[in-house]
């Protein structure tokens, strides 16, 4: 509720009855804050009322519904009797009106909001090394991977574009080795299994395109009411480590891309992460320090940061020194661990002399808070015991159909609603396999048929020896027998001349054999030379 261009939301109480109002100061409210409490204690009450007034102000607001009923914003609150006593008690009948405010509904999984979506590459490999808790070594092995990307002009859209680059650096780590040094296979596969496990909880809904746009968040609607975004978290919450991944990333994107606008009269966005310790829970001291530093930084960009959690120890004590606006409802403390806590959780706050605030901050009821808020000079004031007025929306979830009229009725629904697969790394690398291995095909065809025609010229060959052999072959012993017959005759003769001179008749006959036998022994040895 506004009053006097303050964020009215609570009223001093005691014993007596309700005392002074309490406000949050816009011109305070980038100084961040938390809201914490033990469960059934009114915190989520309280988130309405601050988001409304951020609303009222015209300050658009992002909040993770994580129990399903802060989407009950965009409805007007129902009227009963309970009702009617709390807004007696506050004396705001003459300015409470029932009434919803602008919603715009988000889902990672698309199923309960307008799909929420960042790519692989503009989350980038130092957050995702985070995200994925790899060590240092793989993480900046993962950085190389995604330095060779760019190099190559892959870009890295979703998962499947991310794992098809890690392959395709495993596959040519020798070619890259040079310039790039030594890629380990070990590595990439454990990077590889941490991406499977961050795909078991859902993240190829998360990684992809269209990439939401930060700026989007920050709309006001015609009468100058700044839009509430809520992020459908009752799934998501349940995988933790994608839930934490949307945060950090959010975080991050919200630092880089907003720019310094220094001190404004009022925030020119309001974001409250509800389970805020699954940002924390043992997150690596490096992402600690990340985040630390944002928070720091990011009031100068005109963004208020809001934590909502069970207890203030959920929030590491340099984070937690950061937040100046805070709101305390009751907390239990059973074990000597969380005695200690709520110790210290009384302790950062400044005393107030009226009541003991360990005491107190143990025995508040549902609706009632501790409170400590940061005055024009930014100087935090002492505590207060403060009640939180109702809010005007309405304090349950809404109908499926009244869900799906906000989210058709949406003007970014149409930008979202549809998942684009643009070509990317993964389309790049398949379409150079498939040409790899029709290059190769080919080649192993041309292959084939060069050995074939080398085979069949090579029979051709053989055969046309051996016929030229044989011929020449039997051309010799054609040759060989004219020889043999001739010599035969003519030694015949020559033996026949001499045996008959040596021996008359009888050694004509005799002397015409030998001479034959003589003339084709030599003739014989000289055609086998």
């Amino acid at each position: 509720m506004i009053d006097n261009n303050q964020i009215y939301f609570a009223r001093k109480g005691s014993e007596a009855g309700l005392g002074d109002k309490l406000y949050l100061n816009p011109k305070m409210a980038n100084r961040h804050g938390f809201i914490c409490g033990a469960t059934g204690t009114g915190k989520t009450v309280t988130l309405k009322v601050l988001a409304e007034s951020f609303s009222a102000i015209g300050t658009p607001v992002f909040v993770a519904d994580v129990k399903g009923d802060v989407v009950g914003l965009s409805q007007p609150g129902a009227d009963n009797e309970k009702m009617q006593e709390r807004i007696a008690r506050f004396e705001i009948g003459d300015t409470f009106k029932y009434q919803g405010y602008p919603v715009h509904l988000f889902d990672v999984f698309g199923e309960k909001g307008i799909p929420l979506r960042t790519t692989i590459s503009e989350m980038g490999p130092q957050l995702l090394s985070q995200i994925l808790e790899l060590n240092e070594t793989q993480s900046s092995l993962l950085s190389v991977v995604f330095q060779i990307a760019d190099d190559n002009g892959l870009l890295i859209h979703d998962i499947k574009d991310l794992k098809a680059v890690l392959q395709f650096v495993t596959d040519n780590a020798a070619d890259y080795e040079t310039d790039y040094g030594h890629i380990a296979k070990a590595s990439v596969t454990t990077i590889i299994r941490s991406i499977v496990a961050l795909e078991g909880e859902g993240a190829n809904a998360f990684f992809g395109d269209p990439a939401i746009d930060i700026n989007d968040f920050v709309a006001t609607t015609e009468d100058g009411r700044g839009v509430i975004n809520i992020l459908s978290s009752e799934s998501l919450i349940n995988k933790p480590k994608l839930y934490s991944a949307f945060m950090l990333y959010l975080l991050s994107e919200l630092f880089e891309v907003m720019p310094e606008v220094g001190n404004l009269d009022k925030p020119k966005i309001v974001f409250i992460f509800d389970e805020a310790h699954l940002l924390f829970n043992n997150a690596p001291k490096a992402l600690q320090d990340k985040i630390e530093q944002v928070i720091k930084l990011i009031r100068s960009k005109g963004i208020g940061i809001y934590f909502v959690t069970q207890n203030p120890s959920d929030i590491p004590d340099a984070v937690l020194s950061q937040l100046g606006n805070k709101i305390e409802h009751a907390l239990r403390a059973f074990t000597p661990g969380e005695q200690k806590g709520l110790k210290a959780a009384a302790n950062a706050f400044r005393t107030n002399p009226e009541f003991d605030t360990l005491e107190l901050l143990q025995n508040l009821g549902t609706g009632e808070a501790v409170v400590s808020l940061l005055d024009e000079k930014g100087i935090p004031g002492i505590s207060e015991h403060a009640y939180i007025l109702p809010p005007e929306s309405l304090m349950a979830s809404i109908t499926d159909g009244d869900r799906e009229a906000l989210i058709k009725s949406c003007p970014l629904n149409e930008k979202y609603a549809e998942t684009i697969d643009p070509e990317s790394a993964y389309e790049v690398l398949a379409a150079a396999k498939e040409e790899k291995a029709e290059a190769e095909e080919k080649a192993a065809k041309k292959t084939e048929v060069a050995k074939k025609s080398e085979k069949k010229s090579g029979k051709s060959g053989s055969s046309v020896t051996k016929k030229e052999t044989k011929k020449k072959s039997t051309i010799s012993k054609e040759t060989e027998k004219v020889f043999r017959t001739a010599s035969g005759t003519i030694g015949r003769e020559i033996g026949k001349s001499v045996g008959e001179k040596v021996l008359g008749k009888k050694g004509k006959t005799l002397g015409g054999n030998v001479g034959a036998q003589i003339a084709r022994s030599l003739l014989g040895t000289i055609m086998k030379r």
